[in-house]
């Protein structure tokens, strides 16, 4: 990582789940983000935009169009844009290989660190069952994810007014659920597998909303979360070490410590 009177400089930084075109992503957090964080290579980990929301209900606030200029401007002054389509924007499969406004559109990449260690990267949903195997339920679960954060929209617009920082109810649920808790488990140990088969080192993934880092049986698994929910990316430092932001937490006027713990782990696997 580098500073400049503009921010922080990464290597690269991998951003998934913004879910741009629906009410519940955080895009003027993301803004906020992005002016703050620059890197050589930027990757869009999957579900960028949200077509399913989209496709039922037209929302396109000046905000999360905002984000799309920001983007398409740092790959204009030289970062490398790589986008990986998840399930929310599996429109844009049927460009694998095209290139527009700075943009490569991919199905998955391979991130080769400082250190020379090799990451898979990719969204994950091919490896989510429910979604492959169960549209329909992945529908609806879609649609019950989006009526909480509504919800979580007031409680939180109650916490501001008494004085307390944003929370949020759903990333609360999802760890007090054993079902919840089970199925990331699993998304976990299986994406860590894949990374093992493929043979690297590491893999890179977004998806269920659930920020991590850490060594799952030799492999490095790393998870940047989402803009939804926790508002976490994942940035590579130019030494190879990784490091996860929380940036509700690590924001100025908040004043609260970038998370370490997770990144001291990320950074002895690599």
């Amino acid at each position: 990582m580098s500073e400049s009177e503009e921010g922080r400089r990464f290597r690269a930084l991998f951003i998934s789940d913004v879910h741009l075109g629906t009410k519940g992503c955080q895009a003027e957090l993301l803004l906020d983000f992005l002016r703050d964080h620059d890197a050589d290579v930027i990757y869009l980990v999957g579900d960028i935009i949200d077509g399913w929301r989209l496709k039922q209900n037209w929302y396109w606030p000046q905000a999360h169009n905002d984000v799309v200029q920001k983007l398409l401007r740092k790959g204009r002054k030289g970062a490398r844009i790589i986008y990986i389509p998840g399930n929310h924007d599996e429109f844009l499969r049927s460009y694998y290989g095209s290139h527009f406004g700075g943009i490569d559109v991919v199905e998955t990449a391979i991130h080769e660190s400082a250190t020379g260690k090799r990451y898979l990267v990719i969204h994950g949903d091919f490896f989510d069952v429910v979604v492959r195997h169960a549209k329909w339920l992945a529908y609806l679960g879609d649609w019950a994810y989006e009526t909480a954060l509504t919800v979580n929209t007031y409680v939180n617009m109650a916490r501001r007014k008494l004085g307390f920082p944003y929370w949020s109810l759903s990333a609360w649920a999802k760890l007090k659920v054993k079902n919840a808790v089970n199925f990331i488990g699993q998304f976990e140990e299986t994406l860590s597998a894949e990374a093992h088969k493929q043979e690297v080192d590491g893999v890179i993934c977004g998806h269920i909303h659930h920020a991590a880092m850490r060594d799952i049986n030799g492999v490095a698994y790393v998870n940047t979360g989402d803009w939804v929910e926790s508002c976490t990316a994942v940035a590579e430092n130019y030494d190879g070490s990784f490091e996860l932001i929380r940036w509700t937490e690590s924001r100025p006027e908040v004043q609260a410590p970038v998370a370490e713990t997770a990144a001291r782990g990320i950074r002895a696997a690599a």
